[in-house]
């Protein structure tokens, strides 16, 4: 059986002066059939065309949100994978998701607590009515969580990291578990009860405060992961009311008591069945009360009915579509898609969910998902998928700063962003033919450009004629 190894994408610089038109300048890396994706997959030609091709109209002065970044997860599995390996490996590794020279990944996400790609279900306050928090431990994310996430800081000490529990504590449950929801959906809740909420508001300080000292900065603390959802993994139902009520009641006062200095975000939430973000934003005294709405497999319409109804909101993208672990071709060509829904609709970022996984890509309850980097604990490989491809060049083109601004095409998806500079077309041609595009500043018509069939690429043009 052949292997399939893969590669994405194409970036092309072009540069403009008031006289004339240099050659653009095309950095790429190919889908190749029996070809590994480098841990740095950019090759550089130059190229443009005297062809005619599918017009693109950029308006750089007409611009909406400001971008924050794109980042990934960290998670147990993944840490402990990157743990198996030598010391120049994890910073070779390491190094590529978050260099400016690599993936330039700058808006991170973490678990309070196991998510499903935690090995096993765990928390921070293992016993019982410990309402004090007094046996509060982080212990156990020492071994590799939080290695993992300071070697982040080694490449990006200005990365941004957001935190969500996937479950409360068990014994703060109706049911008393962390995971096993799909069996006891109604109990599947946080306990109705002040001393609870109490203690729990407490649990999300206490962890602040801990990872703080631990040199590791939580920028955000979204408040409850994907809360509308019963799972064998861990998880916890929190209706909107619910989770208005214990912000406003019982987290925020905490917060400022203890001046813990992450914000608080609301969701995160999904329009898998229910649309409890738009109830969420729909209450004045709930969506006052926190500082963003988190979302995650959203509807894009729904992301522009929230904005229609609350135009002040503030956005997170908190986990891109996981998939099966297949780790294909063709789920790096839909993450475009992916990425483009939300930055089109107002988002300001977009976060990967797992980075890096072992090499059996699956969760500690028993299911697989994709990865940028898959790790094999045995052999001390790396492979860098896909998505990685993909992902890099979002995050390495994609910076903090940008803002997105308007343009016009028949052409499918695409991505218009622009610096002080410079505008970035994001483009996706994953036919198997070479692609033309006529690209035009408004009513100057700026550079004719070829995109290379099974691409995915970005196209640089300076505006400023600097």
């Amino acid at each position: 059986m052949k292997k399939l190894v893969y590669s994405v994408f194409i970036f092309l610089t072009i540069s403009l002066s008031v006289a004339a038109q240099s050659k653009a300048k095309v950095h790429y890396v190919k889908l190749v059939e029996g070809t590994d994706i480098a841990p740095n997959p950019i090759e550089h030609i130059d190229g443009t065309s005297e062809g005619k091709g599918i017009s693109v109209r950029i308006y750089p002065d007409i611009s909406f949100q400001t971008i924050t970044g794109i980042g990934g997860a960290f998670n147990e599995i993944g840490g402990e994978a990157l743990m198996t390996l030598s010391e120049d490996q994890q910073n070779e590794v390491m190094k590529n998701l978050f260099d400016v020279s690599g993936a330039n990944f700058t808006v991170c996400r973490t678990a309070i607590g196991a998510s499903d790609f935690g090995i096993d279900a765990y928390s921070y306050s293992e016993v019982p009515n410990d309402f004090k928090m007094k046996k509060f431990s982080i212990e156990r994310e020492r071994k590799s969580v939080i290695p993992y996430i300071k070697m982040a800081y080694k490449y990006n000490p200005d990365m941004e990291l957001f935190a969500s529990p996937w479950s409360p504590p068990g014994w703060m449950k109706e049911s008393g578990l962390m995971d096993r929801g799909e069996e006891f959906p109604e109990k599947n809740v946080l306990k109705d009860d002040p001393k609870i909420y109490k203690a729990y508001a407490l649990y999300f300080s206490k962890y602040v405060e801990a990872y703080k000292k631990e040199g590791i900065t939580v920028d955000k603390i979204v408040i409850q992961n994907e809360q509308d959802v019963s799972t064998k993994y861990p998880s916890c139902h929190m209706p909107a009311e619910q989770m208005g009520d214990f912000v406003i009641n019982y987290l925020r006062p905490q917060f400022e008591k203890d001046n813990t200095s992450a914000e608080i975000w609301a969701g995160s939430f999904r329009t898998a069945k229910r649309l409890d973000g738009l109830e969420y934003v729909s209450n004045t005294s709930w969506r006052e009360a926190v500082d963003g709405i988190g979302v995650q497999y959203m509807n894009a319409r729904q992301v522009e009915n929230m904005q229609a109804i609350y135009p002040d909101i503030k956005f997170l993208h908190t986990e891109g579509n996981c998939y099966g672990g297949k780790n294909s071709v063709d789920q790096a060509f839909s993450r475009f898609n992916e990425v483009a829904a939300f930055i089109n609709h107002g988002v300001p970022n977009f976060c990967y969910w797992n980075m890096i996984l072992n090499e059996d890509s699956a969760s500690g309850w028993d299911w697989k998902q994709n990865s940028l980097i898959k790790i094999d604990r045995q052999s001390k490989t790396v492979t860098y998928n896909p998505d990685y491809a993909a992902m890099a060049l979002f995050g390495r083109f994609m910076k903090p700063g940008m803002k997105r601004v308007a343009s016009a095409s028949w052409y499918g998806d695409t991505i218009t962003l622009a610096d002080d500079n410079n505008v970035y077309l994001f483009l996706k041609n994953d036919s198997d033919a070479v692609k033309t595009f006529d690209i035009w500043l408004k009513d100057d018509h700026a550079q004719v450009v070829d995109i290379p069939a099974n691409t995915i690429s970005v196209v640089e043009v300076n505006y400023k004629n600097n």
